[in-house]
């Protein structure tokens, strides 16, 4: 929908950050957006999650700026990267098209793409698809590779408890105070550095206060 005659171009910004980012701040993709819009003028409100691309229950600005553009409270939403946004092309190209209902444009500044234009519209489309099949592609590779690491007897995830550095000397000290009732499972956690279920594990496997070949971690 265009602007109003006489009234600047009101702009939706978001920018996300998923929880297992640790390295990455918002406040980065933000700074970007602010000067753009600033640059022409326009006037902005911000939409921010802390949420992996695909929880769409956590991303509630998201929720929020999808409202406001159903209720034509926004002209255009902005974001750095497609991938901010969305979770898949077919997420990608359901909400460009509620947005086009909406008399919402759409723009990426990193992919250089404004859907307020044909061409725009096109090469959304195309990125929002091979952005898709990089991301298959990918968790393809990473199950083939789990595959061949079990056809080759390789351990996946975390390490066995008693195969941790230095474990097996701490239990083989721990135990016996254990044994003789002289600490609680609870001391005896903290001084293996894990949790109460895990020293009941061992002890079940191990009644003897031996090191349980086979124990669970």
């Amino acid at each position: 929908m265009p602007a109003e005659l006489g009234r600047p171009l009101r702009v939706g910004l978001y920018a996300r950050v998923s929880t297992r980012d640790r390295d990455q701040n918002p406040a980065v993709q933000l700074d970007m957006l602010r000067e753009y819009v600033v640059a022409r003028g326009w006037v902005a409100t911000e939409y921010v999650d802390l949420a992996p691309a695909g929880d769409l229950a956590r991303r509630t600005a998201w929720a929020r700026l999808l409202t406001d553009a159903r209720q034509h409270r926004l002209d255009r939403v902005i974001v750095l990267r497609l991938d901010r946004a969305f979770r898949s092309t077919i997420h990608a190209l359901r909400t460009l098209e509620a947005f086009e209902a909406a008399g919402v444009g759409f723009t990426c500044l990193v992919q250089d793409i404004d859907t307020t234009t044909s061409a725009g519209k096109l090469t959304f489309t195309i990125l929002a698809a091979v952005a898709e099949l990089e991301r298959r592609l990918i968790a393809d590779r990473v199950r083939e590779g789990m595959a061949h690491a079990r056809r080759q007897g390789k351990q996946l995830g975390r390490p066995r408890v008693q195969d941790r550095p230095g474990f097996a000397e701490r239990w083989a000290r721990v135990a016996p105070e254990l044994a003789a009732g002289r600490i609680s499972q609870r001391q005896a956690a903290r001084r293996l550095r894990v949790g109460q279920g895990t020293v009941a594990r061992l002890l079940r496997a191990a009644p003897e206060g031996e090191v349980p070949p086979g124990g669970s971690g």
